[in-house]
């Protein structure tokens, strides 16, 4: 899966869903879940084949590249000065050899791992703040979504523009999206390339319109001032109503034509918060404040509860589809759980750089069997000199072994080493890398990583910094 529901809410679930917001710059963008989202896992015969290839992958991956965000000459003749200070990388994409990073400025850059050159800005209007991008595999395309000054910021606008216009640096040759929907805040647009479907929210009038991904043509509405919220699956949609006093309203729709599958009520405790609703195929997953977790099969309504004490609330999931496992995180932790409420995975050597479980700083690959993140590095992986330096790993999501890591001591490309970057000395990863585009070492490079992309065609990974430098590591 490739898709993501771009939210505001710190607990991305099966996607992203942008918001629109009335002010320019807001901290928390929950990030590229396209990375984390909904791509179907098969079942390997081989595993240890599989996970002897992906240490192969990436055990000498070396920092190669350094790419930057910010033009100190102010890109165009940007009306908005906050667009031209140097800001955090919020969100990496790669496609077709073009990675795109954006700033949390606002600023979206494309570059070129052909010519190792900057391509093109995104921004096409002076007063443009992207918030997110969404790579459109149906038809070569990146989406970016975007609030802009004349607006007062309050209004999505999204812009579809073919991958070869933007390596031919023509980014204004894209054409607008969903002109005629009224995405104002609290409405939202949400890319589900599960299903290859559009999702809009206008809250002006308190209408859902699902749009095919495909050719953006909308395909049906929901009009009904009760929902309150939508979770997506693969088929289906679960309409989460306002709840009653002891229960929650709930109806499963066909994603394909809007059809009624199933309405029912679930039951709720009295006077408790619900920390949240998903949906997982037939799986129901609900959770209240110290309550436990509740897992319910709507076919045939077979309920499982999970001691509080044993599954405490995540800030994030994850699903793996056909394999019918999830992932979840809290205080920097991953586990892997099935639908009968066990523990199947516990993680070693896995301990996330970010508490707050931000998902830009992690990668599932397409086959759902690995998940690269930035996290805390061992004191035997720091450098002696100080520093704050983290560590990439990449580890087995069905085993919880950890299979490679990238860090101070073995992130720096090799003396002789084919590339286009040398070392100053014996590969030391405090040395400076004489490249005259490359200012960070691989010290530097390891430190307040914000975003994080795994390009898997080219089997490289990149990350973006507070100071809006992107890095690419490759073998």
């Amino acid at each position: 899966m490739d898709g993501k529901r771009f939210s505001a809410s710190p607990r991305p679930c099966r996607g992203r869903r942008v918001l629109a917001k009335r002010r320019p710059r807001v901290d928390g963008f929950v990030n590229s879940v396209k990375k984390l989202q909904r791509r179907e896992i098969c079942s390997k015969r081989d595993r240890a084949f599989s996970m002897s290839n992906a240490q192969e992958r990436f055990r000498n991956m070396r920092l190669m590249e350094e790419y930057d965000t910010h033009d100190p000459k102010g890109h165009c003749t940007m009306v908005l000065p906050f667009l031209m200070k140097r800001t955090k990388v919020i969100e990496i994409v790669a496609a077709r050899d073009i990675v795109f990073a954006l700033a949390h400025s606002g600023v979206c850059a494309a570059f070129s791992r052909v010519s190792n050159e900057r391509i093109c800005f995104l921004n096409v209007n002076h007063d443009e703040v992207i918030r997110s991008l969404f790579y459109n595999k149906n038809n070569d395309s990146l989406i970016t979504v975007s609030v802009y000054a004349s607006d007062n910021f309050s209004s999505l606008k999204c812009r579809s523009t073919r991958i070869e216009y933007i390596r031919r640096g023509q980014p204004d040759a894209g054409f607008p999206l969903f002109e005629s929907e009224s995405l104002k805040w609290p409405g939202f647009v949400e890319f589900d390339d599960v299903n290859g479907k559009v999702l809009t929210y206008s809250a002006q009038d308190s209408i859902y319109k699902v749009f095919d991904l495909k050719n953006y043509t909308m395909l049906y509405s929901i009009s009904d001032k009760d929902v309150q919220e939508i979770k997506i699956s693969p088929g289906i949609m679960l309409l989460i109503f306002n709840r009653a006093s002891s229960h929650v309203p709930l109806k499963i729709l066909s994603i394909e034509d809007g059809t009624v599958l199933k309405s029912f009520n679930h039951l709720l405790h009295r006077n408790k918060k619900v920390d949240f609703i998903e949906q997982f195929n037939e799986k129901l997953l609900v959770k209240q404040e110290n309550e436990n977790l509740q897992i319910l099969d709507v076919r045939n309504a077979e309920l499982t509860e999970v001691s509080r004490t044993e599954f405490m609330t995540p800030s994030a999931f994850i699903f793996l589809y056909e394999n019918q496992l999830f992932l979840t995180f809290r205080n920097r932790s991953v586990a892997v759980w099935n639908f009968r409420g066990e523990l199947v995975t516990s993680f070693d050597d896995h301990l996330l750089w970010h508490p707050d479980c931000n998902t830009n700083n992690i990668y599932i690959t397409s086959d759902q069997d690995l998940i690269i993140s930035y996290c805390k590095a061992d004191a035997e992986d720091q450098w002696p000199e100080g520093g704050n330096a983290g560590s990439i790993n990449i580890s087995n999501i069905l085993t919880g072994k950890c299979l490679a890591k990238i860090n101070v001591n073995n992130g720096s490309p090799k003396t002789g080493e084919s590339s286009s970057c040398g070392v100053s000395g014996e590969g030391s990863p405090r040395k400076r890398i004489r490249v005259d585009r490359m200012r960070s070492t691989v010290a530097d490079a390891l430190e307040d990583i914000t975003a994080l992309f795994y390009d898997e065609e080219r089997n490289e990974i990149y990350t973006g910094n507070k100071q809006g430098l992107v890095h690419v590591w490759s073998n």
